[in-house]
């Protein structure tokens, strides 16, 4: 992986980190090049050892012109494997909820009580307000970043300016990120308030979108609320694409 530390100074850090702090969250990716099913099980159950609250994990991406697009491109490492991808997803899944993990959203499971409420705000379409270079604000309706270059940004505070940039999203922005981050959490999309904040049009044309995966048993309605089905999780960001409403207005 190319990575500053190896797999013992990691575990090193957590048994420092374990001695003060109770709250903790780590990251595992999975879908790793040239790793086995049973790794990645031995991997879930080093981190199930340390009695973690909360644990968020990933699919390998593989970003350009990084190292290891650089050594999969030279044939040093192998492509990765998409369907061992979904393998070592269903693997996670069921090894940490047998543990009393909530997969409360599509990359993350926490223990109750220890689910992120900064995470929780932005899938739940909450509104927060980003202090410091860089940091993102939200209203619900407009989305503003503050300049990334520290120095700009204090100077800016000194003149009583805000250096920020933002944006006004469109009413099919919004249902899309409704939409998108709905289906990734276990609250799903409710519908009631698709109807309510974006009115019939939207409303019904979420629901023929999604009969055919509904229909495939990927999507699925409860309590009034469109939610992906356990076989539906690992397509969930391609479901998603497909239920978006193109027209801006």
């Amino acid at each position: 992986m190319n990575r500053a530390h190896d797999s013992q100074e990691g575990k090193a850090c957590l048994d420092i980190a374990c001695e003060y702090f109770k709250n903790i969250s780590i990251d595992l990716i999975y879908g790793i090049p040239g790793a086995s099913n049973q790794q990645w099980q031995d991997n879930i159950d080093i981190a199930l050892s340390y009695e973690l609250p909360h644990i968020s994990s990933y699919a390998l991406t593989i970003e350009p012109r990084t190292a290891l697009e650089s050594f999969i491109k030279k044939g040093l490492i192998e492509e990765v494997d998409d369907e061992k991808v979904e393998e070592q997803f269903h693997i996670l899944i069921e090894a940490l909820e047998k543990n009393d993990f909530v997969h409360y959203e599509l990359s993350n499971f926490g223990k109750e009580g220890y689910f992120s409420k900064n995470n929780s705000a932005y899938w739940q379409g909450k509104s927060y307000i980003g202090i410091g270079p860089s940091a993102h604000s939200y209203n619900g309706v407009k989305r503003s970043w503050n300049i990334s270059n520290n120095s700009r940004y204090l100077k800016a505070l000194a003149k009583d300016e805000l250096p920020s940039e933002s944006e006004t999203l469109t009413t099919s922005d919004r249902f899309n990120e409704q939409v998108m981050t709905g289906l990734r959490t276990i609250w799903g999309v409710n519908l009631e308030m698709i109807k309510e904040q974006f009115g019939d049009d939207y409303y019904d044309y979420l629901l023929r979108q999604s009969k055919k995966y509904m229909d495939q048993h990927l999507l699925y309605i409860e309590d009034d609320k469109l939610m992906v089905t356990k076989k539906g999780k690992f397509l969930c960001d391609g479901i998603a694409s497909e239920l978006f409403k193109l027209k801006k207005n």
